[in-house]
């Protein structure tokens, strides 16, 4: 059985730490729409099929439509970015956790992504502490450190000729205090020059916020998003995936207001288990679900 996304990030995040510290009223919506922006994948949503059959996997996304790929490597840079060639897909991010940050440059370079993300960022920087550290807490001490750090990253990933974002879960939106998540924290304190921001939505949501919201509030900030939702009744220790237009989310206000805020990529990705449909089935129903609204 696989393991869900967060296990392996978190699973990731230990090896990874070792490599360095219709339209709508406006009318707006059918503009976008009507523009044909990309629509790309996050490929770990399908890495089943793509283990199974690497080629055979990415060809199919690219005829249900996908045009572009957010990687994860599990394989080598050059194998992925041969094969992406070969499939007619472009990859204009990708994710180092499973990586480390210094390799996951190396990587970005020969894909020729521009953006580098990390997802478990504040568990990576507990397992730098060392083998038996605490888990993170998500506390206002926590999200200023987060911060600083991931401005260091920012730094970094700039002067290699990359942009660094910040990918959410759930939890980056508990309270610490004064009316403010820690995921608000991340947004006061980094810079906005070197840290930019992936939103995940469905993580967004199933951590009692409107990602709508944070897309009007923090225009060009957010440059990249994940399209994602979950069964009614997720949430605790269980989070089942759901496709898009099936679950809880209604994606038209989330994409009119990313237009408007300056959304450069668009990525869907679905958490598992597919025990309802196959994962490459499940990606072309979230595909026929978006591509209307992007």
């Amino acid at each position: 059985m696989m393991m869900n996304r967060r296990q392996f990030l978190a699973r990731s995040a230990m090896f990874g730490a070792a490599a360095w510290l219709a339209a709508s009223p406006s009318g707006r919506l059918l503009a976008a729409g009507a523009q044909g922006k990309a629509l790309g994948i996050q490929l770990y949503m399908v890495l089943k099929s793509y283990q199974a059959d690497p080629l055979g996997t990415l060809k199919t996304l690219k005829s249900i439509g996908y045009t572009e790929i957010e990687a994860i490597v599990t394989t080598t840079a050059a194998t992925l970015r041969d094969q992406l060639k070969e499939a007619g897909l472009n990859c204009p991010s990708m994710h180092f956790d499973s990586l480390g940050f210094d390799p996951g440059v190396e990587a970005a370079h020969t894909l020729g992504a521009k953006f580098i993300v990390s997802s478990m960022l504040p568990s990576i920087m507990q397992k730098e502490k060392g083998a038996g550290a605490p888990e993170p807490t998500y506390s206002l001490d926590e999200a200023k450190r987060t911060a600083e750090y991931a401005n260091r990253l920012g730094e970094k990933a700039k002067k290699a000729g990359l942009q660094y974002a910040y990918h959410n879960h759930h939890l980056e939106f508990t309270d610490v205090g004064g009316g403010q998540t820690f995921y608000d924290v991340l947004l006061k304190e980094t810079d906005h020059q070197v840290v930019h921001f992936e939103l995940d939505c469905g993580w967004v949501h199933m951590g009692g916020k409107n990602p709508a919201d944070y897309f009007k509030a923090n225009a060009g900030r957010i440059a990249l998003m994940h399209a994602k939702d979950f069964l009614p009744g997720a949430g605790g220790k269980d989070f089942p995936g759901a496709e898009l237009g099936r679950g809880t989310l209604d994606y038209k206000p989330i994409m009119a207001a990313a237009d408007r805020a300056g959304l450069k990529h668009c990525f869907v990705e679905q958490e598992g288990p597919f025990s309802r449909m196959s994962d490459l089935e499940a990606a072309r129903i979230d595909y026929a679900y978006l591509k209307p609204l992007r």
